[in-house]
């Protein structure tokens, strides 16, 4: 593996160990999807939108859904950037899928740790003890890796099983879509300080797309218009996933999470 870390002191809550943080190299995946996305933008169009994962409602999803397992993304979804703690605004999300789905169908499928981005799989091991559940080792990056993610959920028989939840729609959403399985997106969990160790290219990436996606305009309505059915769930009105009320988000609400 030639991926190269650069050193940082990370405190964490209850541990003071020193923590290598990773650089993600580049996501070679997402560049060779992005014509696809060009041509059928609503690929990254998700079935359900919330403010984080806590407002998910996973019994739904394992009931009336024919969903066996979720996948989470890390960074900004589930803790800070970087961080290996679970952020206080995704506990209960995350304790309430694990209640409902069980630990063994609940994972993380991230775009660094687990990767080639990190070595001898010690960021992913850390976060399997901090967080207690699996990190999915995978070679290629999101929008890539179903393989990986079949091959660790061994009760799923389908990707439609599945649902994906992450804060990205290039990455997180357009994989989630590309193989049908149901796509929930998440604001980006961390503001200000907090976000201050965010990789400053996926920010702007992240930035472009909401606005595309979610600002008040022809082309953004056009593409939530057209986002693919999924093979069980028929819709919000037919069967709420949504523990708050779903909406559409505001454009200025988008900036001044990125802008913090």
């Amino acid at each position: 593996r030639t991926a190269k870390t650069r050193q940082l002191i990370i405190v964490h809550i209850g541990s003071k160990r020193p923590q290598a943080t990773m650089v993600q190299s580049i996501n070679i995946k997402a560049l060779t999807t992005l014509a696809s996305v060009v041509r059928r933008p609503y690929l990254a169009a998700p079935h359900v939108f919330v403010p984080t994962v806590s407002e998910v409602n996973y019994q739904a999803l394992r009931d009336h859904c024919g969903i066996k397992a979720v996948i989470f993304d890390k960074d900004n979804t589930l803790t800070a950037p970087y961080e290996n703690t679970l952020h206080p605004r995704a506990k209960f999300g995350l304790q309430s899928a694990l209640d409902t789905f069980g630990t063994a169908n609940v994972a993380i499928l991230s775009n660094s740790a687990g990767t080639d981005d990190d070595p001898g799989f010690v960021d992913g091991r850390e976060i399997e003890e901090a967080l207690g559940i699996a990190v999915i080792k995978h070679s290629e990056k999101k929008p890539g890796g179903l393989g990986e993610v079949m091959k660790h959920f061994p009760n799923v028989d389908d990707p439609s099983q599945l649902c994906m939840a992450g804060d990205r729609l290039l990455t997180d959403v357009v994989f989630g879509n590309l193989h049908g399985m149901l796509t929930v997106h998440i604001l980006p969990l961390c503001t200000g300080e907090e976000n201050k160790k965010d990789n400053k290219v996926a920010k702007i990436v992240r930035t472009v797309e909401n606005k595309i996606m979610y600002a008040d305009w022809w082309g953004g309505r056009k593409i939530r218009s057209k986002t693919l059915e999924h093979k069980v769930w028929r819709g919000e009105d037919v069967c709420p996933l949504t523990l708050v009320e779903e909406k559409v988000p505001l454009l200025g609400e988008l900036e001044s999470k990125e802008m913090d």
